[in-house]
């Protein structure tokens, strides 16, 4: 299933932009408190359309402001695939 595959890459994706170690990305906490910005989320975005190969909105990480969120909008959509 695509969830977890796909949560354990955003934990890595999201602390790499931040320079943090993946143990300090909680799935729960809105990226924005961590110190993501919209820079951080254009390179989100074009790193999923990269990774997972589904296009994705500009605005997805202030749509779905924490990994758990995106894995749920995204998962379904991995799956089909």
């Amino acid at each position: 299933m695509a969830d977890e595959s796909l949560r354990a890459w955003l934990v890595d994706a999201v602390a790499g932009y931040l320079g943090l170690p993946p143990s300090q990305v909680g799935t729960g906490v809105a990226l924005r408190s961590l110190g993501f910005d919209s820079v951080h989320a254009m390179g989100l975005c074009v790193d999923i359309e990269e990774r997972w190969g589904i296009l994705v909105e500009p605005t997805l990480a202030w749509d779905f402001p924490t990994i758990d969120t995106i894995v749920t909008h995204l998962a379904p959509q991995i799956d089909r695939m």
